[in-house]
């Protein structure tokens, strides 16, 4: 029996030891909503900074996020549910988002939406959105935890990325659709070719004195045969 609680205590500290030491536990870490953008020159678009807490509880985030301003700008940034308290600054090729907490004795957990970039594509390329993310730099993209020492927990190495594709846009230009061969002719109708108004009733006017004199012709010819066989 001492033998086996021997065994268990020494594989249960084993395990917690390596852990801590080699680092097997996860840490925080920021993300966007998809790891792929792809938009046409002059569209607006969003981006959602997401932050992943693992098993942590954490009272603040310092996102950095930068891009290439000559191939998208940064235009607003609106809360996300995450946080009770979201503030930003927008600056050519960077936005700054922090989002905290308001009651010190409060906390966040799991994972959501810190806030949401809207982007306008500016010409057309590619390009990256990704974080400044250094642990030994002050300014930098940070994830703190709720503990008196405010430790910052961000593992930059997990953080997200995402590549930005831009198209040259316009708009789409309809193709005619070929006709069928051999009916080209029939289908081909020249207004010229058409009759003018009143064109029927002027033939006919003409046509008609020619056509009693024919008819008056026809009977007189009868009539004189007629005659003809009396006598």
């Amino acid at each position: 029996m001492k033998q086996f609680v021997l065994a268990t205590f020494l594989i249960l500290t084993t395990y917690f030891l390596s852990a801590s030491v080699f680092g097997y536990t996860q840490a925080a870490f920021l993300d966007f909503d998809s790891s792929s953008f792809s938009v046409n020159s002059g569209d607006v678009f969003d981006v959602q900074l997401l932050v992943d807490a693992v098993s942590d509880q954490i009272t603040s985030v310092d996102a950095y996020i930068v891009y290439d301003p000559n191939l998208i700008e940064a235009q607003t940034v609106t809360p996300g549910s995450y946080f009770p308290t979201v503030i930003n600054n927008i600056v050519v090729g960077k936005v700054y988002i922090a989002g905290l907490v308001d009651n010190p004795a409060t906390y966040q957990t799991g994972s959501g939406t810190v806030a949401t970039i809207t982007f306008k594509a500016l010409i057309e390329g590619s390009g990256t959105l990704s974080f400044d993310c250094n642990p030994e730099t002050y300014n930098s993209s940070k994830v703190i935890k709720n503990d008196l020492n405010a430790t910052n927990i961000i593992d930059c190495n997990e953080n997200g990325a995402a590549s930005i594709t831009v198209g040259a846009g316009g708009g789409v230009v309809d193709t005619p659709t070929p006709r069928p061969t051999g009916y080209a002719n029939q289908l081909t109708i020249s207004p010229s070719a058409l009759p003018r108004a009143g064109r029927s009733d002027s033939i006919s006017s003409t046509a008609m004195p020619g056509f009693i004199l024919l008819m008056s012709g026809i009977i007189l010819l009868l009539l004189s045969g007629v005659f003809r066989i009396i006598i």
